[in-house]
């Protein structure tokens, strides 16, 4: 069966705002122009699509599929799976180059998917899984299989959203954009910007850090307000 054929890749907007609806989708004013969601939800008609991807971590809910892939979930001395408390998420084994492409191929399945259900780019997340892995897990690991990850989304035809890893230069392994949480709290803002310009979505989850952003970068940068939760029902402001 031939391959499928994708559209060219379309670069992240700029000079609009964004939405970030992991928790659930909601309509959105029309000066909103690009919407990220899960890759379980329909991406919403008329606004750039980005398809949210839990690449480096496991994703809540999905225990039993990862139950059939357990050598692909990194494990401490002691064969237990190392976890990302704050989220209840286990690492993804990325020591060895036979498990970066065993977990890039299930992947990028999920991104064909999300390119075949309309969206135009693609979010990676938790590109800073390494430091959540007592020293299990390196960088340089994470940077090879990001690198394996930006490829099939370039495949799918869609662009590649560097999460996460505030200082890295995601354009050498050749992320398009990137999304930060919190970049305004933690300062990491302009660290963002210096590698990919104005294609950086910012989303904040505290009302001072919303403001000192907007203040900073609201010109330049699409900065959303979100509650903690992302539910549809839940706080939705821009700058």
């Amino acid at each position: 069966m031939p391959a499928a054929s994708y559209a060219a890749i379309d670069p992240l907007p700029v000079g609009t705002d964004v939405d970030y609806q992991l928790g659930g989708a909601k309509a959105m004013p029309a000066h909103v122009g690009i919407v990220v969601r899960d890759r379980a939800a329909a991406p919403a008609a008329r606004r750039y699509n980005v398809c949210y991807v839990n690449g480096f971590q496991t994703q809540e809910g999905e225990q039993g599929f990862w139950g059939r892939h357990q050598d692909l979930v990194l494990h401490d001395a002691a064969g237990q799976p190392v976890e990302d408390e704050a989220w209840n998420e286990f690492l993804l084994d990325l020591r060895t180059a036979d498990k970066r492409v065993a977990l890039a191929k299930i992947v990028g399945r999920w991104v064909r998917g999300c390119a075949e259900d309309g969206f135009d780019a693609v979010e990676f997340d938790n590109l800073d899984s390494f430091t959540r892995s007592d020293g299990l897990l390196k960088r340089k690991q994470a940077i090879a299989y990001a690198t394996l990850l930006v490829k099939k989304a370039h495949g799918s035809g869609l662009a590649a959203g560097q999460k996460n890893l505030a200082g890295f230069d995601g354009t050498r392994v050749g992320y398009d954009f990137a999304v930060s949480e919190e970049c305004g709290r933690y300062d990491e803002c302009a660290s963002y910007v210096a590698h990919y310009g104005r294609r950086v979505l910012a989303i904040e989850y505290r009302r001072q850090d919303f403001r000192s952003t907007c203040d900073q970068f609201g010109s330049r940068l699409a900065v959303v307000l979100r509650n903690r939760a992302l539910s549809p029902g839940g706080v939705h402001r821009w700058c």
